[in-house]
């Protein structure tokens, strides 16, 4: 706990430089020091007309940083974003998850947040058609479509006021995972994008969860890439799509996922965010490496990462 009594003009200032004249109102127009990153115990402001937000407590009418990480503002409420931590869903977020434990008429999900997601029976696509009704005989064979171990890709839907998040995988975008390897990073490694469902060269997919969760693949078409409209996926998408049956994966595929595996590893090493254009940087890096287990030494790891900055510059 910090000691309040006796604190400094600066302190009483605030971390925060206020211009009063902007638009009427009080604005964050600078950080005291340059801080940009806050760590726990350290005072965010003693101005008591912040709100106090997530990553935050108060003593009196200070505010002080909960965490370690990065400081946010949405109009009059001041929050600490973590620089590490679980993830937090938000609605919209594509992420992938493991199933562990079947219920009544829905899955519970591990997506490395603080609480399970819960995919309901009625926000997936059966064999059958996109809209038929889910039946009793559906809900007793819930094992047969995901059991407990599967993965599967899909969308936040909606997140309930305990913070849980609830999924579905209505999309051919969307369902469970084959043909590849997962891995997970730190969610705040993950720089967001439109497309989580990335074609790599070499003939690997990289399916990217904004939560953290790594999944490559070998590349196959989808049903979107050949055409197939969505009124026609009761046709085309049966059973194979929740198969367990992996396809047969050459040698040099197998090398190449695990290339671009080490590759992410090597990011998330040198603390750089992951995206497209870095994934493929690190990725051509690594070619210097000529065997892939040459790349999980940390100079390895370094040398990459550094060269994955300047190549993308």
């Amino acid at each position: 706990m910090p000691d309040v009594s006796g604190s400094s003009d600066e302190e009483d200032e605030g971390l925060f430089s206020l211009d009063p004249e902007a638009d009427g109102e009080a604005r964050i127009t600078g950080v005291v020091k340059g801080k940009h990153i806050v760590t726990p115990g350290e005072l965010v402001t003693s101005d008591s007309t912040w709100m106090r937000g997530h990553g935050t407590y108060s003593v009196g009418t200070s505010t002080y940083s909960s965490v370690a990480g990065t400081i946010t503002r949405v109009n009059k409420l001041l929050s600490v974003t973590p620089l590490r931590g679980r993830y937090v869903p938000e609605v919209g977020d594509h992420v992938i998850g493991r199933i562990i434990d079947v219920g009544t008429r829905s899955w519970h999900v591990d997506i490395g947040a603080k609480q399970a997601a819960v995919l309901m029976l009625g926000s997936v696509n059966l064999p059958g058609g996109v809209q038929r009704r889910k039946s009793e005989s559906d809900e007793l064979q819930m094992r047969v479509f995901l059991k407990e171990g599967d993965l599967l890709n899909a969308e936040v839907q909606a997140v309930f006021t305990d913070g849980a998040a609830s999924l579905h995988t209505r999309s051919l975008s969307y369902g469970k995972l084959r043909n590849g390897y997962f891995f997970s990073i730190p969610s705040s490694l993950i720089i967001r994008s439109k497309i989580h469902t990335i074609e790599l060269p070499g003939g690997v997919d990289l399916v990217m969860g904004v939560n953290g969760y790594l999944w490559l693949r070998k590349h196959t078409q989808q049903l979107g890439e050949q055409g197939v409209s969505i009124t026609r996926l009761a046709e085309e998408a049966g059973w194979e799509i929740y198969s367990d049956e992996n396809e047969y994966i050459a040698p040099s595929i197998r090398e190449t996922i695990a290339r671009y595996a080490n590759a992410i590893k090597a990011l998330e090493y040198g603390e750089v965010g992951v995206s497209e254009a870095r994934v493929i940087a690190a990725y051509e890096a690594s070619k210097e490496y000529k065997g892939v287990g040459d790349m999980v030494e940390n100079d390895a790891k370094r040398r990459i990462a550094q060269q994955a900055l300047v190549f993308i510059q």
